[in-house]
């Protein structure tokens, strides 16, 4: 018999087990297959979720999925990438059977802003991309135009490291000799200055590529045109902030690669002797090997020489006497271990922007207002961009059919920056200085060149920090006012009047220098301002009417266009006091100067564009407008601009319905016309005439006591000037495929660009007045643009995002003038004449010279090629190369005639890339996010400038790098990089323009990783709080490139705006590089 106990503990077995079996059989098992409710085609990886549970699933390749629950389930939401989500009642159901998904036609029916119209994104002919705003807010800067980089196919980006340097944006390539810069549509207001618009109020932003999109703009569509939409509010009151806290970091190490102040002194050893002269050098004595000193000044001097006395020292750094340095005593010690003057004026810096938003809006009316504040301090010293700017954007509507409303912004900006690229300078300085030349001499004030053989560089810190209390200050009220008003159901007229209103104002301090051979010795001041306007004042009047299968709007409009600005200035010196609060332009008691200028122009405009389809199938548009600029005379004052679109939904004709794959094709093409005006002054169609006192002042009576005013040409006219005409075909595909989860935008264009404006010099007999531009010039574009994105379910809760944009682009010059085939861009540098050509059957800005074959590595080199050479020319005393000698370098004659002239310099390369790509990644598991973006270029070239003043020895006395002393030619090193270390220059060595300088210029670049982490709704709504996100980002990551230089990408220190000409990008001559940052942000919205 059992004991009680036992019988006690089987019943409680058995009723454990009875309940754990009810459990079980309690379970719910709901089965089903999801379909396409078009094709009922099953749909493998969609997410079966139970409404407000974790508890989900996901559908099998053939599209059947089975969920077990333990608890009652009332209701299923089913989602996948590319179909609309569907709610299922279960209703205690346990078969579901066949549950069919509609094809999202959401990114097709999308609303893109055109040309003073919108249209649904499947309905556009012309090329457009639009721009993922998310993504381009990732990048953490406060310029719109350097987010854009990678992000849109056509677009090419080149910018700097420097905040506030607004990068050279370009549309498919080169289009004209002077301003190639984009016409921006900021809320339908024309400009061309988006460098303080905030990048966190952009609502939408679509890049309007060919004639078929732009030729609406006419004549400002030349270069492209960005249409952007600021954000709008809506819905229930939010509040939002956005903002980020981080550092940026500079390159670590020896970016420069340069020597120690020993190496430098080997290297002068090593010149000398290969020269052949006396082997020595105040600094350094003249033994075997050079021996520092421990002094620079006195010049060579050794501790406890009596001429460093520290009481025979004196100099008087705020000294107002010219004559004054004549009697300072310096003492500067030697910095034997060498200054880092990278790191002196490269220094990390933190960067912050602070975003708070207010918006909201009902069925009478909607607002939104922001304030930003962005502090991104520079990393090279006294550089930063300081910005404080509000906006206000509110519409009311007055009764069903008027609307009102404006977008308005104000900024205020605090910008000082450097110039960058070039030998002088802060950067320039930084790599020229000698390094045994100290920050500071013995009593703490700048330290320089002073003495003997220390090279013409500045300290580069003392440069940096004279600047210190310069400033500038610039505001400007950017926006505009509009009203909609419905005069019938399908007839709307809009108005919209805009522009802006800026002013700027700088005043900087020129100290004397008393720390070099050659010094500054009076001090100046200089003072100015500046201020301006333009408007725009549009009108349109809209049909759009839908009868059956077909779909026809009509829009006509007016748009005028009125600019001014106006310059002030001047400038004196001989100062008493330093002091910031004392320097006027008045308290000075120097001779002063004084400057000022003003322009203006306008535009007159009529337009009128009709878009059509039929059937959602066959889709039509055709815009013309007319164009009158002030800066023509009245003959040729308007311009015609036509263009004409179509487009073929193809995958709406009965025979692609069967074609599961494919959710929407479209092939179109277009043609047409836009025009240019920009590189035209107001006064090209004028004679002018002033007054110079050096120039055309004259002593008629000949007393040579006495002058008498006189007058010269300024400009000459030239009164047959028009407009330049860009003639523009395209002819692309959009394809939406796998149900939404794949988006291909192809286009391949030609551009012919004709009547360019150009200004060839003129014969002597013309006199000195400026040339006049003309209409002589031509030059042809062509290439093609790829955009591919793509959105896929990789499992369950795991969704990945992932976009390619690829850009190629080829241009051609196809005439200059009638007299020449070819100009140079002005840019000789140190070599005396220029290497910069544009050339016809070329492209733009071609690098130019001597193409280096390799070096006279023996005597019987030099003495063949000299062989070769007599023989060729008939001449016995004929040489192939002027100053040939072992280890110089042998070019190539180009020409064949045996002998190395002018006429055997080349092409040598181009700073325009083949092609450039963007590659972004992203991922979302959960509450995670991850996002990256990688840029990169190829083909590319960039003239290496840097090396002229580093690696070649009898350049300029300064600092110089390893590759000078260990990867110069030497009898037993003949495959070097650099020529013989010599202490003379020579035309086969420095003197000259040479494919030497030319290095490959192709990177890939991470532009940013960023990890990010969204809390709990439910957490969040018990504290009023609807969403909040915390992100870490490193922006810059790494950069992949052949490039010796600090940063690859490098563009240009020239205004080709007021300039009127085409600038010189991608000479590396200091660039401001971009940096590393990491950063940690946040995103809360109430």
């Amino acid at each position: 018999m059992l004991s009680k106990t036992a019988c006690r503990g089987r019943v409680c077995a058995l009723v454990f087990l009875l309940f754990v079996s009810g459990g079980l059989f309690a379970q719910t098992v709901i089965t089903g297959r999801v379909i396409n409710s078009t094709d009922k085609q099953p749909i493998a990886g969609a997410t079966i979720q139970v409404r407000d549970s974790r508890l989900a699933t996901q559908s099998s390749p053939d599209g059947t999925f089975s969920l077990q629950s333990n608890k009652a389930i009332s209701t299923l939401v089913i989602t996948v990438v590319g179909f609309n989500p569907e709610t299922v009642d279960v209703s205690g159901r346990t078969a579901l059977g066949d549950i069919g998904l509609d094809i999202s036609t959401t990114s097709l029916n999308d609303v893109v802003v055109t040309g003073y119209t919108a249209q649904k994104k499947k309905d556009l002919t012309g090329a457009v991309s639009v721009v993922s705003v998310e993504s381009m807010n990732k990048v953490p800067t406060g310029s719109i135009s350097n987010q854009l980089q990678g992000q849109a196919p056509g677009v090419v980006v080149l910018g700097t490291g420097q905040p506030g340097e607004e990068p050279q944006v370009r549309i498919r390539g080169i289009n004209s000799f002077g301003n190639n810069n984009p016409l921006y549509v900021v809320d339908g207001v024309p400009t061309q200055n988006i460098a303080d618009l905030n990048p966190r109020d952009v609502e939408s932003l679509q890049v309007l590529k060919d004639a078929g999109a732009a030729s609406i703009y006419g004549a400002r569509a030349n270069n492209g045109v960005i249409i952007i939409t600021t954000k709008k509010g809506k819905g229930k009151v939010t509040v939002s902030y956005d903002g980020f806290y981080g550092t940026q970091r500079v390159l670590r190490g020896n970016p420069y690669n340069l020597l120690n102040p020993q190496g430098n002194a080997d290297l002068e050893w090593l010149a000398l002797a290969n020269a052949g002269l006396p082997v020595k050098d105040p600094q350094y004595g003249s033994g075997a090997t050079p021996v520092l000193p421990d002094y620079i000044y006195p010049v060579g001097a050794k501790e406890g020489d009596p001429a460093v006395d520290p009481s025979l020292y004196y100099v008087n750094p705020e000294y107002t006497d010219p004559n004054d340095p004549t009697t300072f005593y310096r003492i500067n010690k030697a910095n034997k271990a060498g200054t880092d003057w990278y790191h002196e004026v490269n220094k990390d810096a933190p960067t912050q922007n602070h975003n708070i938003t207010v918006s909201g809006g009902g069925e009478n009316g909607r607002y939104f207002f922001g304030l930003n504040y962005l502090n991104q301090q520079g990393t090279v010293i006294y550089t930063h961009e300081k910005r404080y700017a509000i906006r206000a954007n509110t519409q009311f509507n007055i009764g069903k059919n008027i609307r009102i409303g404006e977008n308005l912004s104000y900024t205020v900006t605090d910008n000082p920056q450097i110039t960058p690229l070039q030998e002088g300078g802060t950067i320039g300085y930084s790599y020229r200085e000698m390094p045994i030349i100290p920050v500071y001499d013995i009593k703490g004030n700048f330290a320089g060149n002073f003495g003997t053989n220390l090279g013409n560089s500045l300290n580069p810190y003392a440069s940096a920090y004279r600047t210190r209390n310069n400033k500038s200050l610039n505001g400007r009220l950017f926006g505009n006012i509009f009203a909609d008003v419905t005069i019938i159901p399908d007839l709307t007229f809009h108005t919209s009047f805009g522009g802006e209103n800026y002013s700027g104002y700088y005043h900087n301090f020129g100290y004397p220098t008393y720390e070099n051979t050659e010094n500054t010795t009076t001090n100046t001041y200089s003072e100015g301002s500046d201020w301006g306007y333009n408007w725009t004042w549009t009108n349109t009047l809209t049909y759009h009417k839908v009868i059956k299968k077909h779909d026809i709007q009509l829009m006509v409009g007016t748009e005028a266009y009125d600019e001014a600005n106006q310059d002030v200035g001047g400038s004196t010196t001989s100062y008493f006091s330093f002091d910031p609060s004392f320097t006027t332009l008045t308290s000075g008691s120097g001779s002063p100067s004084n400057y000022s200028g003003r322009s203006y122009s306008s535009l007159w405009s009529q337009f009128a564009k009709l878009d059509y389809q039929f059937d959602e199938k066959y889709l039509l548009s055709a815009t013309i407008r007319r164009d009158g600029s002030s800066k023509f005379t009245e003959e040729n004052k308007f311009g015609y601009f036509p263009a004409i679109t179509a487009g073929w939904r193809i995958s709406q004709e009965d025979f692609m319905k069967n074609i599961s794959w494919i959710t929407d094709l479209k092939i179109r093409g277009g043609w047409g016309v836009m025009g240019n005006q920009l590189n035209l002054a107001q006064d090209n169609q004028y004679f002018t005439f002033g007054s110079d006192k050096n120039a055309s002042f004259y002593d008629i009576s000949g007393s040579n006591n006495s002058i008498v005013q006189g007058f010269r040409t300024g400009q000459i006219a030239n009164e047959a000037a028009k407009w330049e005409k860009d003639i523009n075909s395209n002819i692309g595909i959009d394809a939406t495929l796998l149900n939404g989860k794949l988006d291909i935008t192809a286009d391949y264009y030609q551009k012919d660009i004709q009547d360019l404006l150009f200004n060839p010099s003129l014969p002597a007999t013309a006199g000195n007045g400026t040339a006049p531009f003309v209409n002589i010039a031509s030059m042809k574009d062509k290439g093609f643009d790829l955009g591919i994105t793509g959105h896929f379910n990789v499992a369950h809760d795991l969704r990945l995002d992932a976009g390619l944009t690829f850009t190629t682009y080829k241009n051609t010059i196809t005439k200059v003038t009638d007299g020449a085939d070819y100009f140079y861009t002005p840019d000789g540098r140190r070599f005396g004449q220029n290497f910069i050509i544009n050339q016809v059957g070329h492209p733009v800005n071609q690098f130019y010279g001597y193409k280096i074959a390799g070096f006279f590595n023996t005597q019987a080199d030099i003495d063949a090629a000299n062989d070769a050479a007599r023989k060729a020319t008939g001449d016995p005393t004929a040489v192939y190369e002027t100053d040939e000698g072992l280890g110089r370098f042998k070019f190539v004659d180009v020409n064949g005639d045996g002998v190395i002239t002018d006429v055997d310099r080349t092409i040598l390369g181009s700073a325009l890339p083949k092609f450039t790509y963007g590659i972004s990644i992203g991922l979302s598991y959960k509450n995670f996010d991850f996002s990256s973006f990688f840029y990169g270029t190829h083909g590319n070239k960039i003239w290496d400038q840097m090396k002229y003043w580093t690696d070649l020895y009898p350049t300029f006395t300064g600092a110089k790098s390893y590759s000078a002393l260990y990867d110069s030619w030497t009898p037993t090193h003949m495959n070097a990089k650099n020529p013989q270390v010599d202490n003379n220059g020579y035309f086969s060595t420095t003197t000259q323009p040479t494919s030497y300088y030319i290095e490959d210029g192709s990177y890939l670049r991470a532009k940013y990783l960023i990890l990010g982490y969204t809390l709990n709704k439910s957490l969040l709504n018990k504290v009023g709080v609807q969403t909040l996100r915390i992100y870490v980002q490193a922006t810059n990551l790494f950069t992949i490139t052949k490039y010796p230089g600090v940063d690859p990408e490098i563009s240009s220190n020239a205004d080709e705006v007021s300039n009127h000409k085409v600038v010189d990008t991608g000479i590396d001559e200091g660039a401001y590089p971009n940096t590393k940052q990491f950063i940690i942000g946040l995103n809360i919205k109430f």
